[in-house]
């Protein structure tokens, strides 16, 4: 099948007052035609920041100094601005976690929609985008969309406007959609129902999707490979069958434990003991060190480097087989 994302040691680091951040570290990862990946970690790993960085979103002090990002076989980091522009919004698509990061708000919600389609299709008919704005808007739960696209953004709560973005992604097809916390401000129905319509889009256009969340759950549900982040590197990655079944890493176990539906009732709710590490002040050796139940003494001195245990299925853990389930 047809790689569309290729990413290897990708290194995007912040050159800060304070100090260096290496934000994204040594990241490599593969998404197919039509895959849905997950992107998975807890708050100020780096999620968000590789989005980004495929996007080409990155601004100063940040940089990204070193790797490589392929779209489709095409080579994203010395692309031009004016490739990327025809890039974004067309083949390449960005739901952001804060949807006013997206919409004008003194821009009506139609005029936003179709401007996303007529920017890369010259030779549409606006009756045809405003019927092709309307239908999306309608895959995405909002009931009368007609008369909803005629509303300005500050009119629609934030839930409808996370969904008005989803939909502006969805527009025009793209080969991959980024996903950043895409359902967070959504309500348990709705999200079912966006989850349901990416899937849909991903079968019948061959649209590839990189997820990126801390709900396991949610992740485990949509996705068919598991990427595992901590401190800027991917720890483990695998199929979803893998990761949440037969999770290696320490912090992929304690992830997956404390999903609250793991402990029995009257149980107290499990969670992985201290803090995520600054970044401007990360341990030596194994970033998680500190919080792992299994540290051996080369965990402190060293950073484990990537270990394939088969064609899918990545660790980087010193002491992964003496924890394998």
């Amino acid at each position: 099948m047809e790689t569309i994302l290729e990413i290897k040691n990708l290194k995007t680091h912040f050159f800060t007052k304070a100090g260096l951040i290496k934000a994204v570290d040594d990241i490599s990862f593969k998404i197919k035609k039509g895959e849905i990946v997950g992107l998975v970690g807890e708050s100020g790993s780096g999620k968000s920041i590789t989005g980004f960085s495929i996007i080409g979103l990155i601004d100063a002090p940040g940089r990204i100094v070193s790797g490589s990002i392929n779209f489709k076989n095409e080579p994203l980091l010395n692309a031009s601005s004016n490739r990327m522009q025809s890039l974004r919004g067309n083949r390449l698509a960005m739901i952001f976690q804060d949807p006013m990061m997206t919409l004008n708000p003194v821009l009506r919600i139609d005029t936003q929609m179709i401007e996303t389609i007529k920017a890369h299709d010259k030779n549409i008919s606006n009756q045809e985008a405003f019927r092709r704005c309307r239908d999306t808007l309608g895959l995405v739960g909002i009931s009368s969309p007609e008369e909803r696209m005629k509303a300005y953004p500050h009119q629609f709560s934030g839930g409808m406007r996370q969904r008005v973005c989803i939909a502006i992604a969805m527009l025009n097809k793209p080969d991959l959609i980024i996903a950043d916390e895409p359902t967070t401000a959504l309500d348990v129905t709705i999200q079912g129902q966006v989850i349901y319509e990416m899937q849909e889009l991903c079968k019948k256009t061959g649209t590839a999707l990189l997820w990126i969340t801390h709900d396991l759950a949610v992740v485990a549900g949509i996705a068919s490979k598991i990427c595992v982040m901590y401190a800027g590197r991917i720890v483990e990655q695998g199929s979803v069958d893998d990761i949440i079944n037969k999770p290696m890493h320490p912090y992929t176990i304690g992830l997956i434990k404390s999903v609250p539906s793991q402990n029995k009732k009257g149980e107290p709710l499990h969670q992985i003991e201290g803090m995520v590490p600054s970044m401007l002040e990360l341990p030596i050796g194994c970033a998680f060190h500190d919080r792992c139940t299994e540290t051996i003494e080369k965990c402190k001195i060293e950073k484990p480097i990537e270990t394939n245990q088969s064609d899918s299925r990545v660790i980087r853990c010193f002491n992964f087989k003496d924890i394998r389930k």
